[in-house]
């Protein structure tokens, strides 16, 4: 079965590409020879991801699945949630958004947080689904580790040791990330779809 991943972040792409079955052949937008910037206007994850992914099949033909991810602060309302990515700006850099973040919970004695991922997925017959997967943690007061990418290096997974998600291997990441989680639904339905 051939899949497109709408996305160009080669960290999510590796991050899915080791949870995917191996019946699947995951293509890239740069495979489909896609290289402008997807669409990504919607006031929720689910808006966004359903956006990205009926773009690219309605562009390219194929068949494909796309995500969005928030980080929802409990002492921020939620925030930044859909605006992850562009917390601190439209220029997506990580270490500003990190920064930004930081500043705005230093007084704040809540420091709870939910990493929350819904993946979207327009079959070939142009159906869509939806999946998702959340994962509760806190915001460290520094960033901590090298790996992962975005918010990894100040969240800290409740269900870990306490560890970043930048501290501990991509491996231990996928046991219990929120993307991990909602790709194993898609997962479950691509197995189930396969055996009909």
């Amino acid at each position: 079965m051939r899949l497109c991943f709408a996305s160009n972040n080669s960290h999510k792409l590796d991050e899915i590409r080791l949870l995917l079955p191996a019946s699947v052949q995951l293509l890239s937008l740069a495979d489909i020879g896609c290289h402008e910037e997807l669409p990504e206007t919607q006031p929720t994850l689910e808006g966004n991801a359903r956006q990205k992914a009926q773009y690219v099949f309605d562009n390219y033909g194929v068949a494909c699945f796309a995500d969005d991810t928030g980080l929802e602060v409990a002492a921020l309302g939620g925030a930044p949630g859909v605006y992850s990515a562009r917390y601190a700006g439209p220029e997506r850099e990580a270490a500003a958004n990190v920064a930004k973040l930081l500043r705005e919970l230093a007084t704040q004695p809540d420091r709870r947080a939910c990493f929350r991922t819904v993946i979207a997925l327009v079959q070939a017959d142009g159906r869509v689904h939806e999946f998702s997967g959340a994962v509760d943690g806190v915001i460290a007061t520094l960033p901590m580790g090298q790996s992962g990418f975005g918010y990894d290096p100040v969240f800290v997974p409740t269900e870990g040791d306490g560890r970043t998600f930048a501290e501990v291997t991509l491996a231990e990441k996928n046991l219990l990330s929120h993307r991990a989680r909602a790709t194993e639904g898609l997962v479950r339905f691509l197995q189930a779809a396969a055996i009909e």
